[in-house]
Parts: structure tokens; C-alpha cells; sequence
């Protein structure tokens, strides 16, 4: 999965690719091209198991 700064080029890349929010967390979501896979954002505890809280 790529972690973008930027979904809106990465929603036109193929026209069955969905965008869903998820707890805060853009996903673009493509079930006929699962390479096309993507994220923005993050959530409060991805955050904090980063830093090894």
C-alpha cells in the first residue's frame, strides 16, 4: 500500500478505484487492480505506536 500526499491523482488512475474515509484515514480502494491501493492520513494511534509509545 503507498502512502500518498495526494489522492486526487491517485483516484484517476482507474475508474473501478473507490475513495472511502476511514477513523480520519483517505483509502482509495481498487478491487480489480489491488496494486492501485492507497492511503492519507493517519490516526491517532498509528501515530502513537510510531514513536514507541
Amino acid at each position: 500500500m503507498k502512502v500518498l500526499s495526494s489522492l486526487a491523482s491517485a483516484k484517476r488512475r482507474h475508474a473501478d478505484c473507490q475513495v472511502v474515509k476511514r477513523k480520519g484515514t483517505l483509502y482509495v480502494i481498487c478491487k480489480s487492480n489491488p496494486k492501485f491501493k492507497a492511503r492519507q492520513g493517519a490516526t491517532a494511534g498509528t501515530r502513537l505506536s510510531k514513536k514507541g509509545l
